[in-house]
């Protein structure tokens, strides 16, 4: 009877130990779609569509649309307001997420280097659990160098997500990639992502290979 208990003790651990494992490290694709029109010198409609694989890229999980306005108060400052409905794949099936979103972001430039850094204000509603609030803060350094006629621009980006109702900082994302242009009003994006998410107590990590397409108007 011992034994039978040791071998269902060893049986549990071992699933933990690989669903765990399947968790933390995970390889996942991202791909993004981007539109912008353009209303006049200082203001733009903005379009997105997002596509998520996970479980090593082979199950699709997530996806979401977003509609935004955003308008230049000075070279220094854009302010915008979005709506974005998510949906993302829980227990096996996709649940809807509702989250209209403010953003400011401050630009600057420092000896050829780009500097943004875009605040982030989200109201997060759910039907099927507690509705919040998030703080997303977002940091990109674009490096002053460019090469080939493409323009490849190489950038760093770190991203930290903090749940306001909880008072707690539950994610962080780094980017490494860089982006180019594909003609003169598409540009594209390659980027790695180490997303890092805390759940249940622990951190578990992601490694994303990401790309990005968007289009001006």
């Amino acid at each position: 009877m011992e034994k039978v208990k040791l071998l269902g003790i060893g049986l549990v651990l071992a699933v933990s130990a690989m669903v765990y494992a399947y968790d933390d490290g995970d390889f996942q694709v991202w791909h993004t779609e981007n539109q912008e029109f353009k209303v006049n010198k200082g203001s733009k409609i903005t379009l997105e569509e997002e596509f998520r694989w996970g479980d090593d890229a082979s199950d699709f999980y997530y996806h979401h649309y977003d509609a935004g306005f955003v308008y230049s108060v000075n070279k220094n400052l854009d302010l915008g307001v979005n709506y974005r409905q998510v949906y993302e794949k829980k227990k096996g099936d996709f649940k809807v997420e509702n989250r209209p979103h403010i953003n400011g972001t401050l630009k600057f430039d420092l000896s050829g280097f780009k500097l943004e850094d875009r605040n982030r204000f989200e109201y997060r509603h759910f039907d099927y659990q507690e509705d919040s609030w998030r703080y997303r803060n977002k940091f990109t350094l674009k490096f002053p160098w460019k090469f080939t006629k493409l323009n490849i621009q190489p950038y760093l980006s770190d991203e930290v997500f903090v749940d306001l109702n909880e008072g707690i900082l539950n994610r962080n994302r780094f980017y490494s990639g860089f982006g180019f242009n594909l003609t003169k009003n598409l540009k594209a994006d390659i980027y790695y992502l180490l997303q890092s998410t805390k759940g249940s107590g622990r951190w578990a990590d992601a490694n994303v290979l990401g790309t990005k397409l968007k289009i001006s108007f």
